[in-house]
């Protein structure tokens, strides 16, 4: 069964990127993720050489569109449609952060969850290719069936395979991990000379590296214990 996710292009403050990412995942997971029915898929840094920057991405797990119903209930119940219990982290993340795009994905089938990640001790991944895919709308299925079925690089991960929803189906996006910077420098330099395969009408690919507490390289969901003083870094 399909699962729902928020994935968001965060825009960080300077030189905050690690704060923030520390107050996305230690500082809110542990009572954020069970109050809002959401897992950490992932936060990441985009390496800015491959796009915008200073940037982070964050990927939120929801078992069903009635979850994330749950998740905007709770998040617009509030004064300023903040959620009132957690006015403190709202403050501070703001300290971080001035703006971004988000986005509501749907997986495909064959799209592993957090938990199975979790499962493996994490997905073994030094980097991630990350592609954003267009196409005719109506034909998201037929591209996002043909982007898994062409992962097949040895040592290449499907870490993720979703479509955009609240689109005409016309969008798709795909993340696969490399083991090694061998790996991706050898998928990279295959995928330069490539011809665009039917369909595709545009893709934009970036690189990005796992938060010190994404679940994808820790292999479990942060947790109050990893919590240190901001302040000090």
């Amino acid at each position: 069964m399909s699962k729902i996710y928020i994935h968001e292009f965060v825009d960080v403050v300077g030189t905050k990127r690690s704060l923030y990412q520390h107050h996305m995942t230690a500082n809110w997971v542990p009572e954020g993720g069970p109050l809002r029915r959401q897992r950490c898929f992932g936060v990441f840094s985009l390496v800015g050489s491959t796009g915008r920057w200073p940037q982070v991405i964050n990927i939120w797990e929801y078992d069903s569109w009635d979850d994330l119903a749950h998740n905007f209930e709770v998040e617009l119940s509030g004064p300023g449609h903040r959620d009132p219990m957690l006015e403190k982290w709202w403050a501070a993340a703001a300290e971080f952060r001035h703006g971004g795009l988000d986005r509501i994905l749907v997986s495909h089938d064959d799209s592993p969850g957090i938990e199975a990640w979790q499962a493996d001790g994490g997905s073994g991944s030094v980097a991630y290719s990350h592609e954003i895919l267009l196409c005719e709308p109506g034909s998201a299925g037929e591209l996002i069936d043909a982007a898994v079925g062409r992962v097949s690089e040895p040592g290449v991960k499907l870490i993720g395979a979703w479509r955009t929803a609240m689109r005409a189906q016309d969008e798709v996006i795909v993340l696969r991990g490399f083991p090694d910077w061998e790996t991706w420098s050898r998928s990279e330099s295959a995928a330069d000379s490539a011809t665009v395969e039917p369909g595709v009408l545009g893709c934009q690919r970036v690189l990005l590296v796992d938060a010190e507490l994404s679940p994808l390289r820790i292999g479990r969901q942060p947790v109050e214990a990893d919590r240190r003083d901001l302040e000090s870094g």
